[in-house]
């Protein structure tokens, strides 16, 4: 993929794009706990910066970890990884990736002097899920394990974790919520494999799109996006308000299932993105809902 030299590498580096998953669990955990007056801007604050951090601290991993595993190739039809395309020296994108990761670990020390011994477990379980995502004797993502890890660290982990800080305690609705928040930004990671499965087969990383094929993965895609409104739904059925505005998406989701249908090559690259901007718009729908 050609390289925009008006870029600057290490916003290249931070995949900007991919945000959008560290940012919509934070709303939906920080939206519930104010709908149970136990907003506390600090912790929500802090877990918001802690999330961004580690989303760009796994972004310079894979970047540098599937460099040096010979994963990404010229053959790649991704964004721009600054390690391959030579950018960015491998020393540096893994200091970059020590520092970002050392961040994280700053923000959660506050996090566990409000939160306790339950966040110091999520806190380092974190930061080794996101070194050992693609780096490591047993890499996730090459073993197709990479969806089931970030549903849980994108989903439950981190909405429950953001309403823990908050609140001091964990709600059913916490868990309940996290439930379509994960299955939209695993819904992220499979356009992710999607796009790569050639390349990703030719390098010997068997990630789950790899295994079970294109075709189940696309049906994985649209499983995964229709579940988080069936789950919305149900929630709403049960405790009414607002909890139904998330429905009001459902339209652009439907599109994106249509257009991922017959998207091959790069156009996956705009549909990863706008997956990540339906994550997002969804989770501040829900979040909405619940301050109402």
């Amino acid at each position: 993929m050609a390289v925009n030299n008006t870029t600057n590498p290490w916003i290249l580096a931070a995949r900007p794009k991919t945000l959008p998953a560290a940012v919509a669990p934070v709303c939906v955990g920080t939206a519930l706990a104010a709908s149970h007056g136990r907003l506390a801007v600090g912790p929500a604050l802090a877990a918001l910066s802690g999330a961004l951090l580690l989303q760009i601290g796994v972004n310079l991993a894979n970047d540098y970890f599937d460099f040096v595993r010979h994963i990404d190739t010229a053959d790649r039809i991704g964004p721009v990884r600054v390690t391959q395309s030579g950018l960015v020296p491998p020393h540096r994108v893994r200091q970059a990736m020590g520092s970002v990761l050392g961040c994280a670990a700053l923000v959660g020390i506050y996090l566990i002097s409000v939160g306790g011994w339950p966040i110091a477990i999520i806190g380092i379980a974190s930061i080794l899920s996101a070194l050992a995502y693609s780096g490591g004797p047993y890499p996730l993502a090459s073993h197709g394990l990479g969806d089931i890890f970030v549903f849980i660290f994108f989903g439950p982990v981190a909405v429950c974790g953001t309403y823990y800080v908050q609140a001091q305690n964990l709600h059913p609705a916490s868990i309940w919520l996290s439930v379509p928040v994960g299955l939209l930004i695993t819904a992220i990671i499979v356009v992710n494999n999607l796009r790569d499965i050639d390349t990703d087969q030719k390098a010997g990383k068997r990630t789950l799109a790899v295994r079970i094929g294109p075709a189940r993965s696309m049906t994985l895609y649209a499983v995964l996006v229709l579940a988080a409104y069936g789950v919305v739904l149900i929630y709403w059925i049960q405790n009414g308000g607002f909890s139904w505005l998330p429905l009001l998406s459902l339209p652009a989701s439907g599109i994106l299932i249509r257009m991922m249908q017959k998207a091959v090559g790069s156009e996956y690259n705009r549909h990863l993105a706008g997956t990540a901007m339906m994550a997002l718009l969804f989770s501040l729908l829900l979040s909405i809902g619940l301050i109402i």
